[in-house]
């Protein structure tokens, strides 16, 4: 692994956007607004529950964020892809944190449940990203991870088969 911190404020999160955090041409989150995320609170290459890394993000909900005045006007819902967007970014990000090398692109999905909404009166959503495989060879580097998406507290999505790929190319 690296030499990087477990946990990661907006301003490290804003470095990472820019490309500084894990160098130029390496995994890069969004910059605003498609940054998805406020904070990651945990992350770790061997934790999770199959033994080969999980993250764990937090964003911070507030009535006045850019999708709600456009998706639906006079019924405000956060889109689902956008949640499904920060766990592929959370994803890319834990690759980068390995210290493995090149940009992230999201690869795929085996499955997405969406159970519930994220309306403006919801405080905080919280990514929970589980490892089931993260590889490196000459050709490819790769993390699959399954995920859930909570708000306040309550499971609204689920994803299983999360793929992630560095390349440097």
């Amino acid at each position: 692994m690296a030499d990087y911190p477990t946990s990661f404020d907006k301003e490290d999160l804003l470095k990472c956007a820019r490309g500084e955090l894990f160098g130029e041409g390496n995994a890069q989150l969004p910059a605003p607004p498609m940054l998805m995320m406020d904070r990651i609170t945990e992350v770790s290459g061997d934790g999770g529950e199959h033994g080969k890394g999980h993250i764990v993000a937090e964003f911070d909900i507030t009535p006045d964020l850019w999708f709600f005045d456009c998706h639906f006007p006079g019924n405000p819902i956060m889109p689902g892809c956008l949640g499904l967007d920060g766990l592929w970014q959370l994803t890319g990000f834990n690759l980068g944190w390995r210290g493995w090398l090149g940009r992230g692109m999201a690869v795929g999905v085996d499955e997405v449940r969406l159970k519930g909404m994220v309306r403006p009166d919801r405080k905080m959503l919280t990514y929970k990203i589980d490892f089931t495989k993260a590889l490196q060879t000459r050709r490819l580097t790769m993390g699959v991870a399954n995920g859930i998406v909570e708000a306040d507290g309550e499971v609204i999505y689920e994803v299983k088969g999360l793929r992630v790929a560095l390349s440097q190319s």
